[in-house]
């Protein structure tokens, strides 16, 4: 097994930090639209409620 060259090394930290910081923005993003889908579903419920409109479970 060979060892890796400093530069080879850096290579492989800038790759891995890419990699984290995608992995880290995906969660975010998947997080991010669950809550406003969350918050949309929310909003919609006190609406039909108000309306006098029967909810998903009264149906």
């Amino acid at each position: 097994m060979r060892r890796l060259t400093p530069e080879e090394l850096a290579a492989r930290k800038k790759r891995n930090l890419a990699i984290a910081g995608a992995l880290v923005a995906f969660i975010v993003l998947v997080f991010a639209v669950t809550v406003l889908n969350l918050k949309r579903n929310i909003d919609a419920r006190t609406e039909a409620i108000a309306a006098g409109q029967p909810v998903g479970y009264a149906q």
